[in-house]
């Protein structure tokens, strides 16, 4: 066990120098969805861009695409990172896609 945790601590030290984590890459991934749906503002203007469900569908896929090809070589936080994500945005996209319903119609 005492073998595990060093290579644990080894894998976190090695991402930490590289500058950046497998946990801030699927964040910024999601970062960039969000920014798609226009729930957060754009880091570049700082303003809310209009719903862009394409390329909110497309970041989806990129995550969705990246659980696959990682499956089985991810630790238990990373997968339970990317699984919650996934579920949140995937959940988001349903909603987006809902037509807004009015209780008066003009």
């Amino acid at each position: 066990m005492a073998d595990q945790d060093h290579a644990d601590q080894q894998h976190a030290d090695q991402q930490h120098a590289e500058g950046i984590s497998f946990a801030a890459f699927v964040l910024s991934l999601a970062h960039t969805a969000a920014v798609h749906f226009g729930d957060i503002p754009d880091p570049v203007s700082g303003e809310r861009s209009e719903t862009n469900l394409p390329a909110a569908q497309q970041m989806i896929d990129i995550l969705a695409l990246l659980e696959a090809k990682t499956r089985g070589n991810l630790t238990a936080e990373e997968r339970q990172l990317l699984d919650q994500i996934l579920y949140e945005l995937r959940l988001r996209f349903v909603e987006a896609n809902k037509p807004q319903s009015r209780i008066i119609t003009p």
